[in-house]
């Protein structure tokens, strides 16, 4: 009881700075690139093409991950040695691609390499992270308290870097006087946080390691296959959990900030303050969630979270097409996504859930548990998702054509850094792009951000409630049966 007390503590906290990380790369990646570049139409389909291509060669490379770590054997377990080199490989990535002077198709072709060295160095530590999980426990509730726990403290370094970053890189208050600098002191500062953070973890968790005894399984790709394919309730719930990440990814992807921007003026503290109130209530339902899993089962909870997150939809769109654009419409907007975010969030606490628990299903079925590689589909659905968000935010950019806008923005910003005009003027110059931004440029936006995850969402939760079998009573059935098997093989 000690121990799992100390796992509650400890576990969340290492994914503080793991995921001000991914929040870094993956939300404002692009549009570091977006006010710091100039591209031309060939090259943003250039960086568009890499970010696609490595993702999905990341969300390949998570199974094949999850296979390496069921076969690592050692002193320190199976999850920890690829905790600490992941995370420190990954730190040395960011660094490396917001403090680079390259611009052009030098640029084009370095963002390639480090884009790639990436989905590598990020997948060794978030395989190895989340695959912990069923290592800690197998009691279901105690699984809702560890998965939610470290979903909190993920919110809170994601929030973190979603509060601070538009601050300090847009507008007024941008450290160093223009984005360029800004981003290139926010990703040294959590390179350095990040591997801080996952020693909480590393000294302070003790895992399950019985498997440690057997022999290590061989890398085989059939292996993979086999254990993904021959888990009906793991197929389904993948397909869905896809369907609902694409729609999550696409606001906090770009287009929710370049609406923000263009609608009510080039200021981090307004974005700022958009995702800020959005996620706020997904903090409270992070820490609500084990008691209300305990009172409710998911089947009604995906009912409730699919409802509460189109009211929220249906809020931004009609409050972005009808009302003129004041503050009073910004804090409007502000509450719908704060509505859709509390759903949406709720759903991917009920899917995380809802895909460990494939492993024991699995191990009824099959006899064996393959932890590490069930627990990859969620990272690898996560990327391969972001890969169609990533696709969705290109042809949204293009239909409305925000780099006409970015690029002159972009020059400010770069002129400011060279000295040549100074922090007062570059907020002039600018203001006076955002304002020339045309109102069907910025609906086209809107769409983007509410339409598209609405449907997509709606879709995922009809099919959950259709195929997935796995209830608390199912599971707790399956528990037995596996108590019942193992007692009669030890007898």
């Amino acid at each position: 009881m000690k121990q799992e007390k100390r796992n509650l503590i400890f576990y969340p906290l290492g994914t503080v700075g793991r995921d001000m990380v991914y929040s870094l790369f993956t939300n404002y990646v692009l549009l570091f690139i977006l006010y710091t570049k100039q591209l031309t139409g060939a090259q943003l389909g250039a960086v568009t093409a890499i970010m696609v291509a490595a993702r999905i060669f990341d969300a390949l490379n998570d199974p094949i991950m999850g296979n390496i770590i069921e076969r690592t054997r050692g002193r320190f377990g199976k999850f920890k040695p690829w905790l600490l080199i992941g995370v420190l490989s990954t730190s040395l990535v960011i660094y490396l691609v917001f403090n680079t002077n390259l611009d052009g198709w030098n640029f084009i072709i370095f963002f390639g390499v480090i884009y790639f060295s990436y989905s590598i160095t990020y997948t060794m530590h978030d395989i190895s992270y989340w695959g912990m999980v069923p290592a800690l426990s197998q009691d279901g509730n105690m699984r809702n308290s560890l998965t939610s726990r470290a979903t909190l403290f993920a919110g809170i370094g994601g929030t973190l870097a979603s509060v601070l970053i538009p601050v300090l890189t847009t507008g007024n208050f941008a450290l160093g006087g223009n984005a360029k600098t800004a981003y290139g002191r926010i990703a040294l500062i959590i390179a350095i946080l990040c591997p801080l953070f996952i020693l909480f973890p590393i000294f302070g968790v003790k895992e399950n390691r019985s498997d440690m005894d057997t022999p290590a399984p061989k890398v085989s790709f059939k292996k993979i296959v086999g254990t993904i394919f021959g888990n009906d309730q793991l197929l389904w719930i993948a397909f869905i959990f896809l369907l609902q990440q694409i729609g999550n990814g696409i606001v906090l992807g770009g287009p929710g900030s370049n609406y923000i921007y263009f609608e009510f003026g080039y200021e981090g503290g307004l974005y700022s303050t958009f995702n800020t109130v959005g996620m706020a209530a997904t903090a409270v339902l992070m820490i609500l969630y084990p008691m209300l899993s305990k009172k409710y089962h998911r089947q009604p909870l995906v009912k409730f979270m699919g409802f509460i997150a189109t009211i929220g939809y249906i809020i931004q769109l009609l409050c972005g097409i009808f009302m003129p654009a004041t503050m009073i419409k910004f804090w409007i907007i502000t509450g719908g996504f704060m509505l859709a975010n509390l759903g949406q969030y709720g759903l991917y606490l009920i899917m995380m859930i809802s895909i460990i628990n494939t492993v024991e299903y699995n191990e009824l079925n099959k006899g064996t548990r393959d932890e590490a590689i069930i627990t990859s589909m969620r990272p690898f659905l996560t990327k391969m998702a972001s890969s169609f968000t990533v696709i969705i935010t290109y042809l949204t950019y293009m239909i409305t054509r925000v780099t006409s806008y970015t690029n002159r923005i972009s020059d400010y910003e770069s002129q400011a850094n060279q000295g040549v005009i100074s922090a007062e003027e570059k907020t002039t110059l600018i203001k006076a792009v955002t304002d020339s931004v045309d109102n069907a440029q910025k609906i086209g936006l809107l769409i983007s951000m509410t339409v598209i995850p609405c449907i997509l969402m709606l879709i995922a939760c009809i099919l959950y409630r259709k195929h997935y079998k796995l209830d608390e009573p199912t599971y707790d059935d399956i528990l037995n049966k596996l108590k019942e098997k193992k007692a009669t093989e030890n007898a």
